[in-house]
């Protein structure tokens, strides 16, 4: 699974390198980044959809959003207190994440990136029963396209991004400031105005983040380094996908009536 096993990774065997054995090496390293934030993906989809399905009831029950009847798991998720910590829980991956990375093994921290991106999956679940599965399924591969293409950019470009990056950092702590001030506002056209920030903003972000990890590679680097810089990038790019997936389910998604 991944590209940096001990029998596989050039720059962990001690020989003189050559320009190719670089590229090769860093080929491995960027293959290894979207293998892990490509699993993460997968995991956070396939929590959803089974929560989504543990949390819907067949027939009907006193819980219920809209025209959906819930279990009693899905009331405990969506309509109990239980739904802060569901909806936080991410982020408190994300900061411990953030905090114990230079000092957790490198399986440690691949380990923790995975539950994290299974943790995601419950806390989005509830978009199932807001939208539609097909404007799902079309936010998804419209953001797989979008980042596809900008990833690829950020990988394959020889100008900095490193101006454009400082400042969509700016705009990033500008937009959380917004979306605090909107949950006390719930205003549906300065929502959408958000929504269409954060997908200018984390595509901008899907390049920048590209070629900043590229420039973590170095061929020095060991087993354990390069697994974690590996794991670091995946949540990177796994961040900007999922932000801009969630920004363009928002404005394109039909709901369920």
């Amino acid at each position: 699974m991944s590209n940096f096993d001990r029998n596989a990774a050039p720059w962990s065997r001690g020989y003189a390198r050559t320009g190719a054995d670089v590229d090769q090496g860093l080929r491995a390293f960027m293959l290894g980044v979207y293998n892990h934030m490509s699993i993460g993906l997968a995991l956070t989809g396939l929590f959803a959809l089974g929560v989504n399905m543990l949390a819907v009831s067949a027939v009907p029950t006193q819980y219920h959003i809209g025209h959906i009847y819930l279990t009693d798991l899905g009331s405990a998720l969506y309509m109990s207190p239980l739904r802060w910590v569901v909806m936080f829980a991410p982020l408190a991956f994300v900061l411990f994440f953030s905090i114990k990375i230079n000092t957790m093994a490198a399986s440690s921290a691949r380990n923790l990136f995975y539950v994290y991106a299974a943790v995601m999956g419950v806390s989005i679940s509830s978009i199932l029963l807001i939208y539609t599965g097909a404007s799902v399924a079309r936010a998804f591969f419209i953001t797989a396209a979008t980042f596809g293409a900008l990833s690829l950019y950020g990988y394959t470009t020889k100008r900095s991004l490193s101006a454009m990056g400082s400042f969509l950092m700016m705009g990033l702590f500008g937009l959380i400031i917004a979306s605090v001030v909107n949950l006390f506002m719930h205003s549906g056209p300065f929502q959408m105005a958000l929504s269409i920030l954060t997908v200018l903003i984390f595509s901008g972000l899907t390049a920048y983040d590209t070629q900043a990890i590229k420039s973590m590679y170095l061929e020095s680097d060991g087993y354990e380094i390069a697994t974690k810089k590996s794991v670091n990038g995946a949540l990177m790019l796994y961040l900007d996908f999922i932000n801009i997936f969630m920004s363009l389910l928002q404005l394109t998604g039909q709901r369920n009536d």
